[in-house]
């Protein structure tokens, strides 16, 4: 065969779709394919994917599809999810009720705090490297055995996305350190190992998975795995691991300092480290590769803001928002904004935190509206990389990926708040192209130093702007603690409702 012509597969499984790439073994994209799903939420606060009719069935699906297309041999396939996130399942692997997903499922917000009680939040970031919250999957363990002891008693595995899907293909038992740093309180990013007396308290004689880095191969596709899914028998498998790390490995974030921001309905900041770092209200994990770290921290609402402002005002196209957005000065004309909609994950832990617009007048623009939102992100941002600074994080590199890089008024904001220069790679497809990239370094096609980031443009901060985005982020860190105790109470007053 052609050695050029072999294809690699990366498929990634979102919350409310999955997506995959075909792709030779030097990046150059051939096809991709979407399947948008459910996610389910049978009660307040639970939220939930069905393992075989979500994850199983869209990898069946899109699998098809890259098939069709392909114009030479597939040779490797990895697959990455959204996460931490957990299904519990029989002796034989079939699922014991359906998978409980990250951060959003808030069920087990009382084991959160008897666990931080029990344990420690000192001893909590000396170990895990962080608090427990509504992300840590320790908790949601200690929920099933109390609450679903039928489910419990049966359970022999637990899988993520990625790895219940590498399971039927290969039979392996596997995470990656990636998303195992995930599960507070079982696992140290420190040791790089589980935690054995606090997987026993939260997850009574559960069997845990064999531990390996992202980019090492989980195994090969059985016959059975070919038989089901059309894929050649004995290919490799890769680890894979959760997607906004995946997606910043798909965009050449790999190099210590390396830090990608993810612009999206959140924004996520995920910086690459040599060293294990701490902080008690950010995410301390193993990184992607052997002997890498990362320090990453995401705001609850982000591009959120600008979907909540353009359905209040009609619907309006964000072309129009942004553009009259990009009319007004920076500092809105006088307005400051919290960005606290949905409470507030990093650096300030609150989900009891709101969302504040001061500085109105009856003379207030939408436009003025819009960029004050924008501008509340983008100070948010500058106070999480500063969180990442005061951990003992230092940026060297800054890629923007998602689709609120698109138009460029938001990156410009953000880059003149933070003062940062930013990167804009030229093809952002998203997590499953940096799995296809796993399977290329696991059939020997590339290796750690390889990256199919190509730049498109830089964006630059512009100095004019600095002095006044300094004098409103001082007063921003002023707005919360000023305002947190009436927001505290109408949030009570909203959950009681």
């Amino acid at each position: 065969m052609a050695r050029d012509n072999r294809l690699v597969i990366g498929i990634d499984f979102g919350t409310g779709s999955s997506k995959g790439v075909l792709a030779r073994l030097n990046g150059k994209v051939i096809a991709t394919s979407e399947v948008a799903h459910r996610t389910s939420m049978p009660r307040p606060g639970h939220v939930e994917h069905d393992a075989d009719g979500v994850w199983w069935a869209d990898f069946l699906a899109i699998v098809a599809d890259l098939l069709r297309k392909a114009s030479g041999p597939v040779v490797g396939i990895t697959t990455s999810g959204i996460g931490p996130c957990s299904v519990f399942c029989d002796g034989d692997g079939r699922p014991l009720r359906p998978a409980i997903l990250y951060g959003v499922d808030t069920r087990a917000s009382a084991e959160v705090a008897e666990l931080t009680d029990q344990i420690g939040a000192e001893a909590l970031v000396e170990h895990c490297g962080n608090v427990l919250t509504s992300q840590s999957q320790g908790p949601k363990f200690l929920w099933t055995v109390r609450n679903e002891p039928w489910v419990w008693e049966k359970a022999k595995y637990f899988f993520m996305a990625q790895t219940y899907v590498a399971f039927k293909l290969t039979g392996a038992y596997v995470l990656d350190h990636l998303s195992a740093s995930m599960f507070d309180p079982m696992y140290s990013p420190r040791t790089q190992d589980w935690i054995p007396q606090w997987c026993e308290l939260v997850a009574p004689g559960l069997p845990l998975p064999e531990l390996k880095y992202s980019n090492e191969i989980a195994g090969h596709i059985t016959a059975e795995g070919a038989y089901l899914t059309g894929l050649p028998e004995g290919i490799p498998v890769g680890v894979g691991s959760t997607d906004a790390f995946s997606e910043a490995l798909s965009v050449g974030v790999k190099e210590p300092g390396d830090v990608m921001l993810m612009y999206g309905s959140t924004i996520v900041a995920n910086l690459v480290a040599s060293q294990f770092m701490a902080h008690p209200n950010l995410w301390a994990i193993t990184g992607l590769y052997r002997d890498t770290f990362a320090l990453a921290g995401g705001l609850s609402a982000s591009g959120a803001l600008t979907t909540w402002l353009r359905d209040i005002t009609g619907g309006t196209e964000y072309a129009v928002l942004s553009e009259e957005a990009g009319d007004v000065p920076p500092g809105s004309n006088g307005l400051l904004a919290l960005p606290y909609f949905a409470g507030e994950r990093t650096p300030i832990s609150d989900p009891r935190a709101r969302g504040v617009i001061a500085g109105l007048t009856l003379s207030t623009t939408r436009g003025e509206l819009y960029r004050a939102l924008l501008e509340a992100t983008a100070y948010g941002t500058r106070h999480l990389l500063r969180s990442i600074e005061e951990a003992g994080g230092q940026g060297k590199r800054y890629i923007a990926v998602g689709g609120g890089t698109k138009g460029g008024l938001w990156t410009r904001i953000i880059s003149d708040v933070c003062g940062i220069e930013q990167v804009l790679p030229k093809l952002a497809i998203g997590a499953s192209y940096g799995d296809a990239l796993i399977s290329a370094q696991n059939v020997g096609e590339a290796d750690e130093s390889t990256t199919w980031l190509k730049v498109s443009a830089h964006v630059q901060p512009d100095e004019e702007n600095k002095d006044r985005y300094d004098d409103f982020f001082g007063r921003y860190l002023e707005l919360y603690p000023a305002t947190q105790g009436i927001a505290h109470f109408l949030a009570d007053h909203q959950l009681a409702e």
